[in-house]
């Protein structure tokens, strides 16, 4: 892992995603890149590079130069804290729509991991930051770590694997391998059985145990729990072990399949109060 990128509203929960960025960066060591969106009403995203073009309505533009220069000493004073000694950091400020200006960013910096804040699953939050937060989780190339309220411990030593064990999950398994190494963590492999999605215990563990093997996994656990949904099953589970970090595919639905079928993942960084750590995946066309 060689570079991080936490974007930041400079809120409560933006500064708890940027405390548990540094601690990975510091065991890593990645380079960190904090990300300050100053929103317009347009499509798209632009460097700030002290110049500001004047056409347009003045007023709009004046109000847009105030926001920059709050934002700039913002961006400052938020490098300058002392969590960050002896992390490589580096700033980036953008004019226009968050998730692009995210996006963009995440291409051009070849970005290896996202750390976010989330703040939790109220309708007003879900409105105010659930939309790009979830449009990244749903889209973003490279693995998404929400966080929604400090954790107890700065080291994932617990990890709940939710997997459906599938081929298409290759590429994130060996992102949860990758991050068991830097922490030295157990990983807890888990299969949600719902009332919809049944499958008898001694058939699961069989899977799941070649599934670990296939892997290389050295220090997990097997695991079966019943709940009503996938989603609950997975918070529960994780709760019932006071696991520190949830790691899970999504497969990324868009559009009207997403509106249709939702996502799994979605719900958990919505609901769980631990950190979530997603990847989506590229279904392989059959």
């Amino acid at each position: 892992m060689k570079k991080i990128l936490v974007p930041t509203d400079f809120s409560k929960p933006a500064q708890i995603a940027a405390g548990v960025a540094a601690d990975i960066a510091k065991k890593s060591g990645a380079e960190l890149t904090f990300l300050h969106v100053v929103e317009e009403a347009i499509g798209n995203s632009m460097n700030v590079e002290g110049q500001v073009d004047v056409d347009g309505d003045w007023e709009e533009k004046i109000f847009t130069l105030k926001l920059i220069e709050k934002a700039k000493k913002q961006m400052a004073k938020l490098v300058e804290d002392p969590k960050f000694e002896g992390v490589r950091v580096k700033q980036a400020l953008r004019v226009g729509n968050a998730f692009h200006g995210m996006n963009s960013i995440i291409t051009d910096k070849k970005v290896d991991l996202i750390v976010m804040g989330t703040a939790g699953h109220s309708d007003l939050e879900q409105m105010i930051i659930g939309s790009n937060t979830e449009k990244v989780i749903r889209q973003s190339n490279c693995p998404v770590l929400t966080v929604h309220e400090k954790p107890i411990s700065k080291n994932f030593k617990d990890i709940v694997y939710a997997t459906s064990m599938e081929k298409d999950e290759e590429i994130f398994s060996r992102i949860v391998r990758t991050t068991q190494r830097i922490y030295d963590s157990t990983v807890h492999l888990v299969r949600i059985n719902t009332p919809g999605n049944f499958q008898r215990d001694v058939v699961v563990k069989k899977y799941m145990e070649d599934f670990a093997k296939k892997l290389q996994l050295k220090n997990y656990t097997i695991n079966v729990f019943n709940d009503v949904s996938e989603e609950e099953g997975i918070v529960y589970f994780a709760d019932s072990i006071n696991a520190d970090l949830i790691a899970m595919a999504t497969h990324g639905r868009t559009g009207f399949a997403h509106v249709l079928a939702g996502s799994i993942a979605e719900d958990v960084v919505s609901h769980s109060r631990r950190p979530v750590l997603t990847f989506v995946t590229k279904r392989r066309k059959k």
